[in-house]
């Protein structure tokens, strides 16, 4: 399974506007790091450069990197970078190595940072899509929709709306598009733990499941792939397409307002 959820209760769910400002902190510094990251993405480097980088930065910055360290119930051992950096059919939880990028290979880069402010720590999540060299028409179409699934989805996120309206869009996309919402990777809740209730499922009914309130923060990431939704766990913990094909994601840390909703991970 992917990286599980820290149930905090309903109580923790409605973050203070005090909490959501350094979550938003934390957002900002990662939206910085990964716009770097990603203009940093060229055919010739290394994955591992790409973390150090991150790494690197997020030091500059004063966070820390979030999956660095970090060991889910689930997992044998910590995850030992500070980004994920998924190839191809590789979904999410890529451990980056000294494998080189190539024309036509489809990168997923993954992170998250810990603030900390008197004592407390504030978290952040995001992840983009990068296609490298030339692409297959198919790959441009997945990486387009993906992006396109999180955009509708965040339409979507605010008060009155339930959880359910943010995976029926995202699925609506994705049959749009004839591709597969990859049903067993999920978004969360963040802010104060990496991993917090409530689950968010990339597909769903509208008006079903928890009604969105405002001071919720959560990480809406929808995960599409070419052909079977079914994923397999590789031996280093990573999440793949069983079937091997190509996989995208997309991802913001919200927080839910009076209004709609604000994107924390954004300059």
């Amino acid at each position: 399974m992917p990286f599980e959820v820290e149930l905090l209760g309903m109580a923790n769910l409605l973050k203070s506007p005090k909490e959501i400002k350094n979550i938003a902190i934390a957002g900002n510094i990662l939206a910085k790091i990964l716009k770097i990251l990603e203009k940093e993405v060229k055919i010739g480097v290394s994955l591992k450069h790409l973390d150090n980088l991150a790494y690197q930065l997020s030091k500059k910055h004063g966070v820390q990197p979030a999956f660095l360290g970090y060991k889910p119930d689930a997992a044998s051992r910590p995850f030992g970078a500070s980004i994920c950096a998924s190839l191809n059919d590789v979904v999410v939880h890529g451990l980056p190595n000294n494998y080189k990028l190539q024309s036509g290979d489809i990168l997923k880069i993954d992170f998250g940072v810990e603030y900390r402010e008197a004592g407390k720590s504030f978290f952040a999540d995001s992840a983009t899509t990068v296609g490298l060299g030339k692409i297959s028409k198919s790959a441009g179409i997945l990486i387009k929709a993906t992006k396109t699934a999180l955009e509708k989805s965040l339409k979507v996120a605010k008060p009155g709306n339930a959880l359910g309206d943010i995976g029926y869009a995202i699925e609506r996309v994705a049959r749009e598009n004839k591709l597969s919402v990859l049903r067993e990777l999920t978004g969360h809740g963040t802010g104060l733990a990496l991993h917090e209730d409530p689950i968010i499922f990339n597909f769903g009914d509208k008006g079903r499941g928890m009604v969105l309130k405002p001071g919720m923060v959560l990480a809406i990431e929808p995960m599409l792939s070419i052909g079977s939704w079914k994923i397999i766990q590789r031996p280093d913990e990573s999440w793949a397409t069983a079937d091997g094909g190509l996989s995208a994601h997309f991802e913001h840390t919200i927080a839910i307002t009076k209004k709609g909703h604000t994107v924390l991970t954004k300059i």
